[in-house]
């Protein structure tokens, strides 16, 4: 099911560029593993914790997303995306940091 959802994704994506970034960030694979974590009988805790953490994984991310069309102007491909990848876990490790003194503990 998740797999089925990343190709839905890259074939809308390929038709419509607006259409395919609306539907990748849609927490749709967030929300299918919350379904499978209920399914499986996970306790509720552990469900909301995976929730709780989801959002603030997320907020790192959100600058790379922003630089990445403009660091494709500039390289190819494969090297926007290594720095791309370099940086956000970059960002990710500072923003752990910082968390970490307000009492959220990401690492």
């Amino acid at each position: 099911m998740t797999a089925a959802v990343v190709v839905m994704v890259s074939e809308l994506a390929k038709r419509s560029d607006k259409l395919g970034a609306l539907i990748a960030s849609l927490p749709l694979i967030t929300v299918l593993t919350l379904i499978w974590l209920h399914l499986d009988n996970q306790p509720s805790a552990k469900i909301a914790n995976h929730a709780y953490y989801t959002f603030w994984y997320v907020i790192p991310t959100l600058p790379m997303f922003f630089f990445f069309p403009r660091l494709l102007e500039r390289w190819s491909f494969w090297p926007a995306l290594a720095v791309f990848v370099v940086a956000m876990m970059m960002v990710f490790a500072v923003f752990a940091v910082v968390m970490k003194r307000f009492g959220v503990d990401l690492i």
